[in-house]
């Protein structure tokens, strides 16, 4: 059984998600714009992928771009149900950012930053025992733990907890007993007490 939207979906779907991230060639995307004109179906699945990608708050194209044999992959079956021939896939020049120790036993891993909208997506790491600073937010905080325990304030996460935070919120008390990493998406404007 196929839904009203596999019955109506176009030829050109798939390389509507890939141009969505910028994971197509020059040349692809072009024609993939031009398309997006005449095809309201694939205009919607833009518009739909847009806010999600968007998500990634300005994060290079290369972070978000599948790996070679991916895209390799992805080039083939799209070739086969166009009857085109495969893409080539671009090479890729992104190296894995470093951490840097911003305060004591406090490191930073920094993925992406928008300069226009002042924020910025990071991977933070507390040795155990560290707290960060008492800190009000600028604007909206996300945090997703991945490994060991942190505490904010009163609640404790453990790894794949959630912790999300609006201006003008703070946080008096952030810190690990027993070390941990998570993934911040923060603001840079955000005011330390």
């Amino acid at each position: 059984m196929t839904s009203a939207m596999d019955r109506n979906a176009c030829v050109e779907s798939e390389r509507v998600c890939a141009y969505a991230i910028d994971a197509l060639s020059p040349s692809a995307a072009a024609a993939v714009k031009s398309h997006l004109v005449s095809c309201p179906h694939c205009h919607e699945e833009l518009a739909a992928l847009r806010p999600i990608v968007e998500r990634f708050v300005g994060w290079p194209t290369d972070i978000l771009r599948p790996s070679a044999s991916l895209q390799q992959r992805l080039a083939q079956r799209i070739a086969a149900g166009t009857g085109a021939e495969p893409e080539p896939v671009p090479s890729r020049q992104w190296q894995e950012p470093h951490w840097d120790e911003v305060a004591p036993g406090i490191f930073c891993k920094l993925l992406a930053t928008d300069g226009e909208r002042q924020r910025v997506s990071m991977l933070v790491r507390l040795l155990p025992g560290v707290a960060y600073p008492p800190h009000i937010h600028a604007d909206l905080e996300e945090l997703h733990l991945l490994d060991g325990e942190l505490w904010i304030d009163d609640r404790k996460l453990y790894p794949g907890d959630y912790n999300r935070a609006q201006a003008p919120t703070g946080d008096q008390r952030v810190w690990s007993e027993t070390g941990c990493t998570c993934v911040l998406v923060t603001s840079t404007r955000d005011r330390l007490l």
